[in-house]
């Protein structure tokens, strides 16, 4: 753990935090002491880390009177699972990757138009402002507290099959995408045919040929050794996309204020501490993944005008799909 990272000081004593319990549970139920916190992302993923920082600032701010227990790299089931048991209160949160929450709340897809978010300070501005507090609310309908958005980070193709250096080499690649409607029509637009597929399957599905590509922050690619069975790696930037921390709506309610103050508090710590890790990770990932032998070509600004030209009309449909407020408090704050 990264040796500048402070523990809050304690927030309350134990003997107040015991009043406050035990007045709780004579009105009603309450939340456990212990939470339960389900994740996909690899054990040594920046966000993975992070949620120990929470973990850390969570326990120290209260005398270790609320446990958090982690189990990332899909230990309690792959994302769609997490999702569930978080909504159904199985899990007290997950961490997980904002397209693998869309189906339950569509709204999310928002954030996902391609081209739009170009780098991550317009990203994180974009998500912090009007659109941040707009997509709490559309969570909270659905049964969940949204805590904080940590970077997953900008989106790049690899293929084994060419380069992409045309708009033409997009012509019928089978590109593995995530379940977000949002993320496929933009591929489909590009003349590509993706396939919506869960992360653990990817690997064995690019091995055997059963696709052709899939797309991935550098990261995510280097920490899944896509490298191994792709050839071919470019730096489209076609979505930039964000890990989203939610609770159990539920559970959250039953906390006392102070405690869901603990949680935010601590949740802010650990999505700063990520966000610097991920930009860190980015860099040395893409690099590590073209030194290990990846044919690495850059997107030329012919072909990135031709690809913006191809998705255009995703942002109406989008419109149309979701209402244009959150669409266009998302395009307002990227242009900010």
């Amino acid at each position: 753990m990264d040796s500048n990272i402070q523990p809050f000081g304690k927030r309350f004593q134990k003997s107040l935090l015991g009043i406050m319990l035990g007045t709780a549970l004579a009105s009603g139920p309450v939340l456990a002491d212990t939470l339960r916190v389900a994740g996909n992302f690899a054990t040594d993923h920046s966000s993975s880390l992070a949620m120990e920082v929470f973990k850390q600032e969570v326990e120290t701010a209260t005398d270790n009177d609320i446990k958090v227990h982690l189990f990332p790299a899909m230990q309690l089931g792959g994302a769609s699972e997490n999702v569930d048991q978080v909504r159904s209160g199985v899990l007290s949160m997950t961490w997980i990757g904002v397209s693998f929450l869309s189906r339950t709340v569509p709204e999310l897809e928002a954030v996902s138009l391609p081209f739009v978010l170009k780098d991550r300070e317009t990203a994180f501005r974009v998500i912090d402002g009007e659109v941040g507090d707009l997509l709490n609310d559309k969570l909270a309908e659905k049964g969940f507290v949204a805590l904080g958005f940590m970077e997953l980070g900008a989106r790049h193709i690899t293929n084994s099959v060419r380069p992409i250096e045309s708009i033409e080499d997009f012509d019928g690649l089978k590109i593995r995408l995530q379940p977000n409607e949002t993320h496929l029509k933009s591929f489909r637009a590009l003349g590509a045919s993706p396939v919506s597929m869960g992360i653990n399957e990817v690997y064995s599905a690019l091995q055997q040929k059963v696709i052709d590509g899939q797309e991935n922050p550098f990261s995510i690619i280097r920490k899944n050794n896509f490298g191994e069975v792709q050839q071919y790696l470019t730096d489209t930037n076609h979505f930039f996309d964000f890990i989203v921390v939610v609770a159990n709506k539920r559970k959250f309610d039953r906390m006392s204020d102070d405690e869901q103050q603990v949680l935010r508090d601590a949740m802010t710590k650990a999505v700063a501490w990520q966000r610097e890790k991920a930009a860190e990770e980015d860099s040395l990932s893409r690099d590590e993944l073209i030194a290990a032998g990846m044919k690495f070509n850059a997107v030329t600004p012919e072909l990135h005008q031709a690809m913006q030209d191809k998705t255009a009309g995703i942002v109406e449909e989008l419109k149309d799909r979701l209402g244009a407020e959150l669409v266009d408090a998302v395009l307002d704050g990227a242009k900010s």
